[in-house]
């Protein structure tokens, strides 16, 4: 597991930033996609200001999101409207290239839907997207993966999550470490304390089963 940390959520920014964006004009140069993976919450706005404030060619990303509230798009709840509204709009990209989990339908066939889109994507190839964002939860939750939820060691792509603040849809921890680069986004001081607390305890704790090789924590020191 690599370990960046930074005294400030400028410098961490900056740090991903840069990272980011020769990770993606390597794969430009290969001619292939670079595959982003999104996370919700309050943990990456200003990473995605930032984002949108960069001269990153975004011709080449496709952009995913790991976990959605079912909910309008259109809702403050949304994790689509809060990329959107912070980064997306306003960056050059093709609709094409965001690959938003619908939520107008049930919520189970808006799965199955994610799901097959996601499949498309890859085509016959694993799924294994470029990076996935995470943000950490207080509990240690990553995406819409709990404490105590019976599916860690699912084979699911995507799934409806039943939760008593709100349904969502959820990619698998499977998926999240077949990603080649796992991002842990610890953007304060606070959740990189609570971090160093939660991994000493169990596997029931979902980011303590994340693919260490695969995994960069960014945190604050």
């Amino acid at each position: 597991m690599k370990i960046i940390i930074k005294k400030s959520e400028k410098s961490l920014i900056d740090e991903f930033i840069a990272r980011l964006k020769k990770e993606i004009l390597s794969k430009k140069k290969k001619k292939k996609r670079f595959s982003l993976v999104l996370t919700g919450g309050s943990s990456p706005i200003k990473l995605y200001k930032k984002l949108a404030l960069s001269n990153i060619d975004w011709s080449s990303v496709d952009l995913f999101w790991g976990d959605e509230r079912y909910v309008s798009q259109k809702s403050k709840d949304s994790n689509f409207k809060l990329a959107f509204d912070t980064f997306i709009k306003k960056i050059k990209i093709s609709k094409k290239n965001i690959f938003s989990i619908n939520t107008n339908k049930h919520i189970k066939i808006c799965s199955k839907e994610y799901s097959k889109k996601i499949e498309n994507y890859f085509k016959n190839r694993k799924i294994s997207f470029d990076y996935f964002l995470l943000g950490m939860g207080v509990d240690g939750h990553i995406a819409s993966i709990f404490p105590g939820d019976n599916n860690f060691s699912k084979t699911f792509i995507s799934e409806a999550v039943y939760r008593k603040d709100f349904k969502r849809i959820t990619l698998s921890l499977k998926v999240i470490n077949n990603s080649k680069k796992i991002i842990l986004w610890l953007n304060k001081k606070s959740k990189s304390t609570k971090y160093d607390i939660l991994k000493k305890q169990s596997k029931k704790i979902p980011i303590n089963n994340l693919n260490k090789s695969k995994t960069t924590i960014y945190k604050i020191k």
